[in-house]
Parts: C-alpha cells; sequence; structure tokens
C-alpha cells in the first residue's frame, strides 16, 4: 500500500492508491478505471471470501458480465456525492440507463438474490441522513423492479477514504448520530451460503487462462460450478474435444488435492496444447460432455431499448465467458404476464416485453440448457454498448451450417 501511494501521488492521483490495490495493470492506472476482473481473496470471522472486482464503467460491461456470473452475492457501490448518484442511474443527461441500473440488471439477471449496497463517499455529503434516504428510496424502488427483494438487501453508509464503517463501527459523529446498523465486513458476514452442486457432474467454465504461480504453466481458471475435480482425474475440455488429466489444482493461490463447486481454481493439465485452453471453454466430466452449438431458443426479458429488435437484428450473445456474434433468426411469441405464448409471432418486440426467440451464433458455444445448468444456461444480448435483453437457453437447436 506505502509503494501504491508513492506512485500514485507521483501521477498526480492520490486518492487511487486504493484502487490501485485491485487495478494493477498500467492502462488501468493511467485510465483510472477497472478494465479487466481483478480476483482477491481475505477471511472474515465467518468466511472465506473471494473477492470479484468487476468493471463500473460502460466500455467493459462485457468483463463485467464475465466476472459477476461467478457471485454468489454482490456488493453495489454506489457514489453517494451530488450528481454521481444521478448519473448512474440516468447515465449522462439522462439519455441512457446508468450503469448502476444497468449493474443491477445483470446481477440480478445471473441470479445473484443476496445484496449489499454500500453507499460510498458519504464524506462528501456530510454524512447526510437526507442524502442516504433519498438514494435508499430511489435506487431501492429500481432494484424492486428488477424483482430484488428488500429483505435481501443490505443498505450501508460509508467513507471508504475515512476509514468510516468498513471494517468496524463508524466513529464520525455525524454518522453514529443516526445509522445503527452493520460496517461492511459484518454486513458479508451477514449473507447465506446457496446451496452447492456437488452431486452433480464436473462443469467447471473457464474463466481465464493464466500462469499457474507454481508451475509456470498454463492453468484454466475458474468457479466450479458443479461437482468435484480431484489430482489425477480426467476431464473433457470443450469446445475442442480432447481429454486432458489434471495435474495440480489451487485454489486462492494454495495448492490442494480436491476441489468442489463453489470454489475458485486454477487448474493444471497435461496431453493438452496450451492453445486449445481458452476462456469460455469448459472443463467437463468425460462421460457428461456440455453441448457445443450454435443454434439455440432462449426466453428473454427486453431491458429499456429505443430501437426494436427485428427478426435479422445482429447482437452480440454473451453467455458465460464468451462473447460471440449472433442474430435473431426468429422472433416465436411474447409472452403475458402469466407466461402464455402469443398465437401469432410478433414482428418486432419493444421494452419490458417477455418472449420466447431463436438465434444463430457465427461460432459455437458451450451451452446447456437452464433447467440442466444455471451457470451455462443464462444469456445476454447485447447491442451498439448497451444491454438489450436478459435471458435462459429455453432449448438447443444444434448446429447451423449456414
Amino acid at each position: 500500500m506505502h509503494k501504491n501511494e508513492k506512485e500514485s501521488k507521483e501521477k498526480g492521483k492520490g486518492s487511487f492508491a486504493f484502487a490501485w490495490a485491485m487495478d494493477e495493470s498500467t492502462e488501468e492506472r493511467e485510465r483510472g478505471v477497472t478494465m479487466t476482473v481483478a480476483v482477491a481473496y481475505l477471511e472474515t470471522n465467518k468466511y472465506r471470501v473471494v473477492l470479484l472486482d468487476s468493471p463500473g464503467h460502460k466500455d467493459f460491461v462485457p468483463n463485467m458480465i464475465s466476472g459477476a456470473t461467478q457471485a454468489d452475492a454482490a456488493i453495489l457501490v454506489v457514489d453517494a456525492s451530488t450528481g454521481s448518484f444521478e448519473a448512474g442511474m440516468d447515465g449522462e443527461g439522462g439519455k441512457n440507463v446508468g450503469q448502476t441500473k444497468e449493474h443491477a440488471q445483470l446481477i440480478r439477471s445471473f441470479g445473484v438474490e443476496q445484496l449489499v449496497v454500500a453507499v460510498n463517499k458519504m464524506d462528501a455529503v456530510g454524512y447526510s441522513k437526507e442524502r442516504f434516504d433519498f438514494i435508499k428510496l430511489q435506487l431501492g424502488n429500481f432494484l424492486r423492479s428488477c424483482n430484488f427483494k428488500d429483505s435481501a438487501i443490505t443498505w450501508i453508509p460509508l467513507s471508504a477514504v475515512e476509514n468510516q464503517n468498513l471494517i468496524k463501527l463508524p466513529s464520525d459523529a455525524r454518522l453514529t448520530s443516526w445509522y445503527q446498523g452493520l460496517c461492511l465486513l459484518d454486513a458479508v458476514d451477514s449473507l447465506k451460503l446457496p446451496s452447492r452442486d456437488v452431486s452433480k457432474p464436473l462443469i467447471l467454465p473457464i474463466c481465464d487462462v493464466i500462469k499457474s504461480q507454481s508451475t509456470g504453466q498454463l492453468a484454466a481458471f475458474g468457479k466450479l460450478e458443479s461437482g468435484a475435480i480431484r489430482n489425477g482425474s480426467k476431464v473433457l475440455v470443450l469446445p475442442c474435444g480432447q481429454e486432458a488429466t489434471v495435474k495440480s489444482i489451487e485454489r486462492d493461490s494454495n495448492s490442494c488435492s480436491i476441489a468442489r463447486a463453489g470454489d475458485n481454481v486454477a487448474v493444471n493439465l497435461q496431453g493438452i496444447e496450451g492453445s486449445q485452453l481458452i476462456p469460455g471453454g469448459v472443463l467437463c466430466h468425460p462421460d457428461f460432455p456440455v453441448t457445443v452449438a450454435n443454434q439455440m431458443e432462449l426466453k428473454i426479458l427486453v431491458l429499456d431499448i429505443t430501437i426494436p429488435i427485428l427478426v435479422g437484428s445482429q447482437v452480440e450473445f454473451h453467455i458465460h465467458h464468451v462473447k460471440e456474434a449472433a442474430r435473431i433468426s426468429k422472433i416465436i411469441a411474447v409472452l403475458d404476464r402469466t407466461g402464455k405464448p402469443s398465437k401469432s409471432a410478433p414482428r418486432f418486440l419493444k421494452s419490458k416485453q417477455n418472449a420466447v426467440i431463436q438465434v444463430v451464433l457465427d461460432g459455437e458455444v458451450c451451452v446447456q440448457e437452464f433447467s440442466k445448468s444455471r451457470a451455462l444456461g443464462r444469456a445476454y444480448l447485447r447491442s451498439s454498448g448497451r444491454t438489450i435483453a436478459v435471458g435462459v437457453v429455453n432449448r438447443i437447436i444444434g448446429q447451423d451450417q449456414n
């Protein structure tokens, strides 16, 4: 931290010293924004926490999707300072959906139900209760519309730069006079563990391919979504379809012989070329291969869009850690509030509609029906730098040769 403080001051960015703990690349430090997903580990009184620091900037939403799809719970960091909170809600000049809104919609569609809202920079508004209540009212209404339950949201006012309400209860009288709740670290400990699919076959979506610290070889890094993996076991690497043997496993940068659903691991493999390991690939059990396909039926919710979605629309298709160019090949039906499909196929889709569509991807991706695997069955459609629809894979149609 001392090194970060010294170097950030030299660059005239003294207040960035804390951000640099996670933003380690030269480009991130030059630009002053998080671009990739940084991973850190910490131990609380109750949990061993894997922290995935996802970018907030609108240019890096695809990276944010890759990181946040692994999350069991989320901390949504909101800037309390005047104008900044409003920009996060309404975008620049009120023209777009702000990043706070887009991120909230996305994390809910990833299946994250537990949310801690960290209202930061309270020092900039004099620890005002009125400002905190205003943010809670405005953002709370929006979170409800995203199907977050009030009982699963914890609101924490804090100031990171003045170390108020982070790892211990606040000392500033301007905050203690009206806030008697948890500090941020205790809020993390109050989260409930989700159930883990340990008994199901192995599924490990590859988030990144990294150089192992201990062996120097390439390793597949990601979160075990289901099943378990142990040293010496055989795995099938998709989409290339090659079998490999697990040489070693690292969890939280420490070697281990076995890892289970819920663990973030780096897996070293024998018997496979490094070029066959790609982010967006999947390690699975050889007897239970994951489907590889480029044509599927999705059930989607259209977000706030200005241009309607038509048959033939070109979109970016995101699923777990992979992005692929795609087009809407068919709009099958619009669904009413009860989920009942319309009798005739609509010509286009507009904001807030639920629909069933077919998409054809330029390349093949590892995918499962949502009913079989939640991690490999959630999809996102983006266009012109914005998320236009979120959904689940209803049915895999297979390979399309077009």
